[in-house]
């Protein structure tokens, strides 16, 4: 993570699917900390809990996890993204109150290999149908990051594309040094 945010990322998420409740807070105090020094968001991925104990930014819910409105009614200072698979999951993640939707998997993905691909095509219908920030998600990486971007995103989320790289910091430059090519171009 610490190499990520030299490299320029400006948000981290605590995305653990198994483990302990008391290990997922650890974890995200060491994350909180580091994301502070360096000036980034720190989201956790479905656990508001986890995210109320670590002084997270925000957290980012699936469809099987804690309903967004409910959520903003117990933390309206937090942040919630929701994850969508589907322009009609984007819709309904609006209407409950999303903040930001993370919006995928673009591609296919090895960190989530069941997920449902929706495209180009799926996440530019998504970008034009809603009022709120749109996030890409899954199988992102230096190869793709411009036609994704391309579509109106305000964001990228990335983790085999720095995590499995030999060199997080460096990936993590490369793929910023896009991003940041692309909007001054605009």
């Amino acid at each position: 993570m610490k190499e990520a945010l030299e490299g320029g990322a400006t948000s981290i998420q605590l995305r653990i699917k198994e483990g302990s409740t008391r290990y997922m807070i650890t974890v995200g105090r060491e994350i909180r900390a580091l994301t502070r020094k360096y000036g980034a968001l720190y989201f956790v991925d479905d656990r508001l809990d986890v995210a109320l104990a670590t002084d997270a930014d925000g957290v980012q819910l699936g469809p099987d996890d804690m309903p967004i409105d409910i959520a903003r009614e117990l933390t309206p200072n937090l942040i919630i993204g929701a994850s969508v698979y589907s322009l009609e999951e984007a819709l309904e993640a609006e209407s409950r109150g999303a903040h930001f939707l993370g919006a995928g998997s673009v591609y296919p993905t090895p960190s989530k290999p069941d997920a449902r691909v929706i495209g180009l095509a799926g996440l530019e219908a998504i970008v034009r149908s809603v009022k709120v920030p749109v996030v890409a998600i899954g199988g992102i990486g230096e190869s793709n990051i411009v036609e994704v971007l391309g579509t109106g995103v305000v964001g990228v989320a990335v983790i085999s594309a720095v995590m499995g790289a030999p060199n997080a910091r460096e990936a993590t430059a490369r793929l910023r040094n896009l991003i940041d090519g692309f909007i001054s171009s605009r």
